[in-house]
């Protein structure tokens, strides 16, 4: 069975391959902006699906039935996704998709390499190189984005996960990944790349299981710069320069992104994977952390109303507390009452605030939050001191003042907002426990800072009912 645009020539598919490239550019730069965001993300799917006609065309490519099976498959999943998955559960669901498609890089390099390795010196040293190469950095992404993905789901602990020899063991199971690869290269034999796929999937377990939540931003990131690479590798053993074009691009980006996480934590890569971020500090950092015998000041929903309403400008601190409140059209609503007294209202995004990269921006985006109105850490921090009050919600490690302060703090040399230099602080916080990084906030013993204790939430509707009586 033949399609009908099977007689195009491998040129006119390449020239298709070419507008889908641009297409993926302009659709990736609008992405870096609110404002055109949506149809950055229209543009790059019309490019997606230029490169998957023109490949499903090409005469090489039969077993239509189940091509057919398998778009309507993913097709039903991706509406399900988009219409059931709340956005507070959208990091869980990017790691998801992360990891399908390094587990569709894996099953394109198994695959093939059965297919090809029964044919004594079929395989070709380049093909070799990137089937291996799709492999190892495709299981790799499908095991740790399911770890990520139970972490952000909280099926597993979000504290670092950690035991005696680790990084022995881990060094082992990489050692044992190279030893595979290079076996399955010399002699061609599907068992070698059997086992390197099953070492690899162990390496991601083994990679993100370590890693505490406040660090899942990055690893995020990192997955998806990953899950690009692994395309790449597949479109080199397939001959699909859509699949490279396509993956190296998300390779960059999730890169790039990646660097702009760590820096944005004045952290490295390395530290992230390998420091076990967020396990109770002890010694010299604990008690550089301590704060016994210190108080905190609590107020309640009557008094901050009249704080709000008599503010000149407000601003608004979102972090993950918000997010698993679903706490943002409060927020909104909150805003709107506000802004109808004459209050000005801003919001601080802090880069790595919630699970994953942007996740309050997409939050606030779900309330109809007003673009303009979010503003990132750089056009924040000279607003604070001319802020009369800033309301945190749920934000803890993004807003500690140990990291400027305190050298023996986990945090110290991380850019923070600079909340602590807003005229008055409010907190709404479920209790006082500490952030990921695991040391108290130096922010909630400042005199000037008041807690508002109990579910983010519920908390701002009661604000929000009191608001509206000022």
């Amino acid at each position: 069975m033949t399609l009908p645009l099977a007689a195009l020539s491998q040129n006119a598919v390449d020239v298709a391959y070419v507008v889908a490239a641009v297409l993926f550019i302009i659709g990736m730069k609008l992405l870096g902006s609110p404002r055109t965001a949506r149809r950055g993300n229209m543009l790059s799917a019309a490019g997606m699906v230029i490169a998957a006609a023109f490949t499903i065309a090409l005469p090489e490519v039969d077993h239509y039935w189940l091509i057919a099976g398998g778009l309507a498959l993913g097709a039903a999943i991706g509406v399900a996704s988009a219409r059931l998955v709340r956005m507070t559960a959208m990091p869980q669901m990017v790691a998801l998709f992360n990891g399908l498609g390094g587990g569709a890089s894996v099953a394109v390099a198994f695959s093939e390499w059965d297919r090809l390795a029964p044919d004594a010196g079929s395989l070709s040293g380049d093909l070799i190189g990137a089937d291996l190469f799709a492999a190892l950095i495709g299981a790799v992404t499908f095991t740790g984005s399911i770890m990520a993905f139970a972490k952000l789901q909280e099926l597993l602990s979000g504290r670092p996960i950690t035991y005696p020899g680790q990084q022995l063991v881990n060094a082992a199971v990489l050692a044992g990944m190279l030893v595979f690869a290079i076996l399955a290269g010399v002699t061609e034999e599907t068992v070698w790349i059997s086992l390197l796929i099953v070492a690899a999937c162990a390496f991601g377990v083994l990679l993100v299981l370590p890693i505490g939540g406040a660090d899942m931003p990055v690893v995020i990131a990192f997955l998806n710069a990953f899950s690009g690479l692994a395309a790449v590798g597949a479109g080199f053993v397939l001959g699909n320069n859509a699949l490279i074009i396509g993956g190296t691009l998300v390779g960059a980006s999730g890169t790039l992104l990646t660097l702009i996480m760590c820096r944005a934590m004045n952290r490295s890569v390395t530290n992230v994977f390998l420091g076990a971020f967020g396990t109770a500090p002890s010694g010299a950092a604990a008690a550089a952390a301590s704060t016994d015998g210190q108080t905190v000041r609590e107020t309640s929903a009557d008094d901050l109303a009249v704080m709000l309403a008599y503010a000149r400008q407000v601003m608004i601190v979102p972090g993950y507390g918000l997010a698993v409140a679903q706490a943002q059209h409060a927020v909104r609503e909150l805003a709107d009452i506000l802004e109808t007294k004459g209050v000005a209202v801003k919001y601080a995004i802090h880069p790595v605030a919630g699970r994953m990269p942007g996740h309050m921006n997409v939050l606030l985006a779900e309330a109809d939050v007003p673009y303009p109105q979010l503003l990132d850490m750089d056009d924040a921090n000279p607003e604070f001191p001319r802020t009369d009050v800033a309301l945190v919600v749920g934000a803890n490690d993004v807003t500690n003042p140990a990291a400027r302060t305190t050298v023996d703090s986990p945090l110290y040399g991380m850019p923070i907002l600079d909340v602590d230099r807003a005229q008055h602080v409010v907190v709404l916080k479920r209790s006082m426990a500490s952030g990921f990084a695991g040391v108290d906030n130096e922010l909630y013993f400042d005199p000037k800072t008041a807690m508002l204790f109990g579910d983010a939430k519920a908390s701002l509707e009661r604000l929000v009912a009191a608001t509206k009586t000022v």
